[in-house]
C-alpha cells in the first residue's frame, strides 16, 4: 500500500529567482519545480523558453508576479548552434529532416548573411511556436498536420555574430528585441545561404539585465536548504532596475498605496519605481506627468509587510 503523499505547507515568498532552464523543461515545469522547492503560494514566469532551449529563466514569486511582464517585452540575447546543409520540419533537430542540400560556404558569406540579418527584420512565427491562432496553439496545429497562415512580424536583431565551427556547423550570437524567433532566424540564415539549416542547440544567456552567470540550477536548488534558496532571490524590484526612482515620506507613500497621485517636483517620466522611507520598501510601479506621480502596479500593505518579516529573519539567521 502506497504511504500517503506529505501535503507541501506553502507560504508567502516574495522576490525572483533566476533559473538556468534545464534542457527538456517546459517553462511551466521549471516554474512548477521552483515554486515546489520555494514552498510559495504564488509564482508566476516572464515568458516561456522553449525545451529544447536553456539558460536564463526569470521567475516570479508572489508580490513579483506583478511585474513580469516588464521582462516580457526585454531585449534577450540567445547563443546558438545551426547544422548547415538540413532543414527539418521544426527547424530544430527534433524534427524530421524534410530537404537536404551541399554546404559551400566561404567567410565572405558568413559576413554577408550577418549584415542582412542585422537591424530591422521581418519574420514568419514557426508553425512549431506557442503563439496562437483562434485560441490555439499553432503546435497544436503543426501536431495535426495543419499548416495556418501566419502574419510576418517585424523585430530587431540588436547584435548578430555568425561563426563557423566546422564545416558544416556556424555558432550563432544574437541580441534581439522581443518576439524574435531564434530558430526561424537559423532557418532564415541557412536559405540566405544558400543550403538550409536548423538549430542543434539553444541557449539563453541574457533577458533584460539578467545574465547566465546570475542563474542557479535546478540541482543546485534542490541540494540548498530552505534558508539558502530564500538567499537565492532577488527583490521585486530587481525587475525595475532601469526605471527612474521616487522616494516617498509616509503620509505621501500610505496615500500612493491607496491609488492616489502625488504632487512634486518630478520630472516627466513614462517608467518610476516609488520606494517608501518609513519603513524602506519598494511600493510599486508609476509614471509622472505634469508634476504627477501617478499610481500604475502597486504592492499590498500585506506584501510589503511580509517582505520586511521576511528580510528581518533572513538577517536574524546566523
Amino acid at each position: 500500500m502506497n504511504a500517503p503523499r506529505t501535503r507541501v505547507q506553502r507560504r508567502p515568498v516574495h522576490g525572483v529567482l533566476l533559473l538556468d532552464k534545464p534542457l527538456g523543461f517546459s517553462s511551466n515545469q521549471a516554474l512548477q519545480k521552483a515554486k515546489w522547492l520555494l514552498r510559495a503560494e504564488k509564482a508566476g514566469h516572464t515568458g516561456t523558453l522553449d525545451p529544447l532551449a536553456t539558460g536564463v529563466l526569470p521567475l516570479c514569486f508572489g508580490a513579483a508576479t506583478k511585474f513580469s511582464q516588464l521582462h516580457l517585452d526585454a531585449d534577450k540575447t540567445y547563443e546558438a548552434t545551426a547544422r548547415l546543409g538540413i532543414k527539418t520540419a521544426t527547424g530544430d533537430a527534433e524534427g524530421e529532416v524534410i530537404a537536404e542540400r551541399p554546404v559551400h560556404v566561404a567567410a565572405e558569406d558568413l559576413e554577408r548573411v550577418q549584415a542582412q540579418f542585422t537591424g530591422p527584420i521581418r519574420q514568419v512565427p514557426p508553425m512549431h511556436s506557442a503563439l496562437k491562432k483562434d485560441g490555439k496553439a499553432l503546435y497544436e496545429y503543426a501536431r495535426e498536420g495543419v499548416e495556418v497562415e501566419r502574419a510576418p512580424r517585424d523585430v530587431v536583431i540588436h547584435k548578430l555574430e555568425i561563426r563557423t565551427i566546422s564545416e558544416d556547423t556556424i555558432r550563432i550570437l544574437a541580441s534581439v528585441s522581443k518576439g524574435t524567433y531564434i530558430r526561424t532566424l537559423g532557418e532564415d540564415i541557412g536559405e540566405a545561404l544558400g543550403c538550409g539549416a536548423h538549430l542543434t542547440s539553444l541557449r539563453r544567456i541574457a533577458t533584460g539585465g539578467f545574465v547566465e552567470a546570475q542563474c542557479v540550477t535546478i540541482e543546485a536548488l534542490e541540494a540548498m536548504d530552505e534558508e539558502e534558496r530564500l538567499a537565492r532571490l532577488l527583490p521585486a524590484e530587481a525587475l525595475v532596475d532601469g526605471h527612474s526612482r521616487v522616494t516617498l515620506g509616509t503620509e505621501d507613500a500610505a496615500r500612493f498605496l491607496s491609488g492616489l497621485r502625488r504632487r512634486g517636483a518630478w520630472a516627466d517620466a513614462d517608467e518610476v519605481a516609488v520606494f517608501g522611507t518609513q519603513p524602506p520598501a519598494f511600493l510599486g510601479t508609476a509614471h509622472v506627468k505634469a508634476g504627477e506621480l501617478i499610481p500604475g502596479r502597486l504592492l499590498n500593505p500585506i506584501e510589503i509587510q511580509q517582505i520586511l518579516l521576511n528580510a528581518q529573519q533572513t538577517e536574524a539567521t546566523p
